[in-house]
């Protein structure tokens, strides 16, 4: 898995709307990615749903949150207006971020998913912290918490 103090790898990827957002786009900025496994699904909706409701609180530091998972467009547009997410959700529907993020699968009644994990990324592209295997109730706190903590110190 990609380890703190490494580059976040480049991406360009459609989002819910079907609009390309990359890496680039952030530039300047604090970015908090959460990679979660499918769309529609309990605790992917706690935790969108965690992120939405303090997107307020992280607009305020400077930060963009973003979710990724390899849904496709209209999965995520669906996910999005059923649960008026207002985080932008990215469809990695070929894996390639989620696999140079070395984000691991496990599998669920014989289904594999990809795994719950976070990336705190700093404005030059650099990863600061990494939450592996994220238990989604209450995530958007403890994220926010480490980033205005992080914030704090540069």
């Amino acid at each position: 898995m990609l380890e703190p103090g490494k580059p976040f790898p480049a991406f360009s990827l459609p989002n819910q709307d079907g609009v390309t957002t990359s890496l680039a786009d952030f530039k300047g900025r604090w970015l908090v990615v959460y990679t979660y496994p499918k769309d529609d699904t309990p605790g992917c909706t706690l935790e969108g749903k965690g992120f939405s409701a303090a997107k307020p609180a992280y607009d305020k530091i400077g930060a963009v949150v973003v979710g990724l998972s390899a849904d496709d467009v209209k999965s995520h547009k669906s996910f999005c207006d059923k649960f008026a997410f207002t985080v932008p959700l990215l469809a990695d529907t070929k894996a390639q971020l989620l696999k140079a993020l070395g984000v691991g699968q496990s599998e669920f009644k014989g289904t594999s998913y990809w795994d719950r994990v976070t990336f705190l990324v700093d404005p030059k592209g650099v990863v600061r912290k990494v939450y592996p295997k994220v238990k989604p109730d209450g995530h958007d706190q403890e994220v926010l918490r480490d980033l205005k903590e992080l914030q704090q110190k540069a």
